[in-house]
């Protein structure tokens, strides 16, 4: 009796699962996010940084139908003018290091936030996002 529902069940499924698995848009939809962290008032590239980014440029070079967005953010230390130019410096570099790993420039967008999207101000807010898809 088990079996027998549980072979049902699977009849009933297998179906959708074969749907979702011809369907290129469905998997070309769900975004992949690697964030970036950096140290206090610094645009420079850590070992560790640069292994997310090399993760990520693996994951857009396998993906080339998605975008790359690179959103660059600073903690609310400092002056708004010098956080603006801080976190377009961190998307930059951040930008350079993906095209560097083989990402084609075209295809990377970036933003500069500045601590618009502060949220502890802290470790958390000295990052750039890194969006592939979606």
């Amino acid at each position: 009796m088990l079996l027998r529902s549980s072979l049902l069940r699977a009849a009933l499924l297998l179906p959708v699962a074969i749907g979702l698995v011809g369907c290129n848009t469905w998997w070309y939809q769900t975004p992949s996010d690697y964030p970036v962290f950096f140290s206090p008032g610094s645009a420079a590239l850590s070992e560790t940084a640069k292994a997310v980014i090399q993760v990520a440029a693996d994951y857009a070079r396998q993906h080339t139908r998605q975008n790359v967005v690179v959103n660059g953010y600073t903690d609310i230390s400092g002056s708004p003018a010098a956080n603006a130019t801080l976190s377009a410096d961190r998307a930059k570099a951040v930008t350079e290091q993906l095209v560097t790993d083989g990402v084609a420039r075209e295809r990377i967008h970036y933003n500069a936030n500045g601590p618009s999207d502060a949220l502890l101000s802290g470790q958390a807010d000295r990052r750039v996002d890194i969006t592939i898809g979606g």
